[in-house]
C-alpha cells in the first residue's frame, strides 16, 4: 500500500512539474502576443492589424520565438523555478522569477542582434520584461494559493516522520509546524528517548516510535516523507538500515547532512554511473547555467568578431608600421581548474618585454601575483593607446569561441603569477572560465590591489547569475571610454 501511495506521490509531482513548465512556455507565448498587438495592432486600421497577423509567420520571428523557448526553459531551469518551494517564501521565489524573466529578456535581446530582428522594436524589451514578469508572479501565487487552500483543507498534506529529537530535528518540526502552507503534517519523532526537547514542551510532540521499531510503524502508518536529523558520526548505521527500510517500502526519506560543514559549497546528490555521489559544488554556476552562459558567449562573440574585423586589420597594420615583431602577443595563461592555454592579444610591448621583466620586477608595484609597472618602458607608443582603451583586449574574442575563456569570468593570469600565489582561497577562482571582462573591470580596473582583486573575483563566483553577468558587460563599455585605471 506504501509503495503504490509512494508512486501516486511522484506521479503527481511529475504531473504538476509538467504542467507548471507548459504554463510557463504558454505565458511565454501570451507576452509575445500582447506585446507585439501593443507595438503594432492597437489602432483599428485593418491594414495595421494584417500586417501584425502577417507578422507571426516571418521566419526572423520562428527563430526568435524557437530560440527562446529553448533559452527561456533553461534559465528557468537554472534559477530553481521547477524544484519544490514547500520549504521557500513567496518573496523569495517571485524575486527568482524577475531575476530569471529579466536574463530571458536580456538574452532575447542577443538573439534580435544577432538575427537582425526588425520586429523587436523601441521600448519592446522593457515591456516584454514587465508583462512576462507579471504574469508569471500571477500564475505562481495563484499555484500557492490554490495549494494553500486546499492544504488548509486537509488536502496536499504530506506525512511527515522526523527521526531524531535533537536540537535541528525540533528547529525542522517548529518550522513545519508555523507554516501551515507548507503543507506538511507532523505525525511524531522516532528515537529511542528525548534529547533536544524541553521537558514543558512534550505535550506538543509526540515520540510515536523507537529506531527499533521503526521498520513495523511504517508498515501500519500512513508516512508519506521520513526526515533522518540522527548526527551521521555516530548514526551512520542505523541511518543507512532507516534509508534502506524506507527505500523498500516507498517512502521518500530526505536526511539533515552533518558530515560536512562547508563554507561556500552548494551540497547536492548526484549519480556517478551507478553509483550515488554526494557533490559539492565550490561555484554558483550549474551545469544548465554553464550551457546558457556558453550559448549567450557564442552569440556575442561570433557577430563581435565579424563587425570588428576592419578594426582589426587597422590596428593590426598600426601595429606592424610602429614597431618590429608579430601583431598578437600569444602568451600561456592559466584557465578553468588550472588548464593552461594560449590567450591572444593585440601586441601591446616590445617583441622581447617578457625577457625584459624579470630585470624590472624590483620595480613591481603590486602586492601578490601579480605585476605592473607605472609607465612600463617596454609598452609601445600604440601599445599604450591600446591599453587604455582595452583595444589589445578585442582577440580574445577567439579565445571565447574556442572555449578557453568566457565573456565574464576573472581575468585569466599569467603562469608566472599563478607561480606566485601563496594563499589556498585565491584558486577558487579557477573554478569557473577566466573572462575578458570581470566585477574587478567595472570597479577600479588596475588601480585597485591585488587583495581586492582576488576578494572581487570570488564574489563574483559567490553571486553569479546571468543577470550579473550582463550587467558587468554593459558597465564594461563606459569604464573602457572613460579608460579609468587602465594598465
Amino acid at each position: 500500500m506504501n509503495l503504490v501511495a509512494g508512486s501516486l506521490v511522484h506521479f503527481r509531482r511529475k504531473v504538476l512539474l509538467k504542467g507548471l513548465k507548459f504554463a510557463d512556455l504558454f505565458i511565454l507565448y501570451v507576452t509575445f502576443f500582447i506585446v507585439t498587438w501593443f507595438f503594432y495592432a492597437r489602432g483599428n486600421d485593418l491594414y495595421v492589424f494584417e500586417q501584425f497577423l502577417a507578422m507571426r509567420i516571418r521566419i526572423e520571428n520562428v527563430i526568435l520565438i524557437g530560440s527562446m523557448v529553448v533559452v527561456w526553459y533553461l534559465i528557468f531551469s537554472t534559477f530553481g523555478l521547477y524544484q519544490s518551494k514547500r520549504l521557500s517564501g513567496l518573496g523569495e521565489e517571485l524575486s527568482d522569477i524577475s531575476k530569471a524573466t529579466a536574463t530571458g529578456t536580456l538574452a532575447m535581446g542577443v538573439v534580435t542582434v544577432l538575427f537582425d530582428i526588425e520586429m523587436v522594436s523601441h521600448g519592446f524589451l522593457p515591456l516584454f520584461w514587465l508583462v512576462a514578469t507579471a504574469l508569471t508572479c500571477l500564475s505562481r501565487v495563484c499555484l500557492r494559493t490554490a495549494l494553500g487552500w486546499m492544504r488548509q483543507k486537509g488536502r496536499n498534506l504530506r506525512n511527515v516522520l522526523i527521526v531524531g529529537t535533537n536540537h535541528r530535528a525540533i528547529q525542522f518540526a517548529e518550522e513545519i509546524g508555523a507554516k501551515s502552507e507548507l503543507g506538511y503534517r507532523l505525525i511524531g519523532f522516532a528515537d529511542e528517548q528525548w534529547e533536544g526537547l524541553k521537558s514543558w514542551d512534550h505535550e506538543k510532540f509526540s515520540l510515536v516510535s523507537s529506531l527499533e521499531n521503526l521498520a513495523a510503524f511504517l508498515r501500519s502508518s500512513a508516512v508519506d516523507e521520513v526526515l533522518i536529523a540522527l548526527p551521521m558520526r555516530s548514526y551512520y548505521q542505523p541511518a543507512s538500515h532507516i534509508v534502506a527500510q524506507c527505500e523498500e517500502q516507498g517512502i521518500l526519506v530526505r536526511v539533515l547532512g552533518d558530515l560536512f560543514t562547508p563554507k561556500v559549497g552548494k551540497p547536492s546528490l548526484d549519480n556517478l554511473g551507478r553509483h550515488p555521489t554526494f557533490t559539492l559544488h565550490t561555484g554558483a554556476i550549474g551545469e544548465q547555467a554553464i550551457l546558457v552562459k556558453r550559448i549567450i558567449d557564442i552569440a556575442i562573440a561570433v557577430p563581435a568578431l565579424v563587425a570588428l574585423l576592419p578594426l582589426f586589420g587597422f590596428i593590426a597594420a598600426s601595429i606592424k608600421l610602429t614597431s618590429p615583431g608579430p601583431v598578437f602577443f600569444i602568451q600561456e595563461r592559466v584557465g578553468l581548474n588550472k588548464r593552461r592555454f594560449s590567450c591572444l592579444k593585440f601586441r601591446t610591448m616590445v617583441s622581447d618585454a617578457e625577457q625584459q621583466q624579470a630585470q624590472l620586477e624590483h620595480l613591481n608595484e603590486v602586492q601578490g601575483a601579480a605585476f605592473k609597472i607605472t609607465n612600463d618602458p617596454r609598452i609601445t607608443r600604440i601599445g599604450r593607446i591600446l591599453r587604455k582603451t582595452s583595444f589589445d583586449e578585442f582577440p580574445q574574442l577567439i579565445n571565447v569561441v574556442k572555449g578557453d575563456m568566457s565573456l565574464v569570468g576573472p581575468r585569466p593570469l599569467p603562469v608566472r603569477d599563478f607561480h606566485e600565489f601563496n594563499e589556498d582561497w585565491h584558486r577558487r577562482r579557477f573554478s569557473v572560465r577566466p573572462g575578458i571582462t570581470c566585477l574587478w573591470q567595472v570597479n577600479g580596473r588596475s588601480a585597485l590591489s591585488f587583495e581586492k582583486w582576488m576578494e572581487l573575483d570570488l564574489e563574483y563566483i559567490d553571486r553569479w547569475s546571468l543577470l550579473l553577468d550582463f550587467k558587468i558587460l554593459f558597465k564594461t563599455i563606459p569604464a573602457v571610454i572613460k579608460g579609468s585605471g587602465a594598465a
